[in-house]
């Protein structure tokens, strides 16, 4: 039986293959899930043609500095449909790519540094060409912070899917 991580790997190899394929390119702003998304696509040879380059802003600070509005975190929280569409926005926009990834949320326990934060919710979006698409999950308890992350990037996986087949 496959483990989930063979089966996200074979999902992401798929992915990247179409995006090379397609002349696509893509890049990453991620803070939940810290780069394993950009990960997972360089995983597959031939990457480099399609992965602009990735963003990891596990902080509010980073986040607006890779261009998200601080505005846009002050009135919706960082933990949002809005600031997930904003980092993707932000992140496609800087590299020129086709496809932005914005990826936020809580995994395992509450985070002090920010009041709307639950354990398990996650805000991800995908901007493609302009269209953006957002998606609210929540995660049910993991056994590490690694399994939280590859169950967020296995849901992206699931909406890249949808997009490209």
């Amino acid at each position: 039986m496959e483990t989930r991580l063979q089966l996200v790997h074979e999902a992401y190899r798929a992915i990247t293959k179409a995006l090379i394929e397609n002349n696509i390119s893509i890049t990453t702003m991620e803070s939940c899930t810290a780069g394993l998304i950009a990960s997972l696509i360089t995983d597959t040879e031939g990457s480099s043609a399609i992965l602009r380059g990735a963003y990891i802003t596990y902080s509010n600070q980073a986040k607006i500095k890779a261009g998200v509005p601080a505005e846009i975190i002050e009135k919706y929280g960082v933990y949002s449909t809005e600031t997930a569409e904003a980092m993707a926005s932000a992140c496609r926009c800087a590299f020129g790519a086709d496809i932005g990834i914005g990826v936020t949320g809580s995994m395992g326990n509450i985070d002090p540094a920010n009041g709307d934060s639950v354990p398990g919710e996650i805000f991800f979006a995908i901007d493609f060409k302009g269209a953006v698409k957002s998606h609210h999950i929540k995660i049910l308890p993991q056994e590490s912070r690694f399994d939280y992350k590859l169950a967020v990037a296995a849901a992206v996986a699931k909406e890249l899917t949808a997009l490209l087949f």
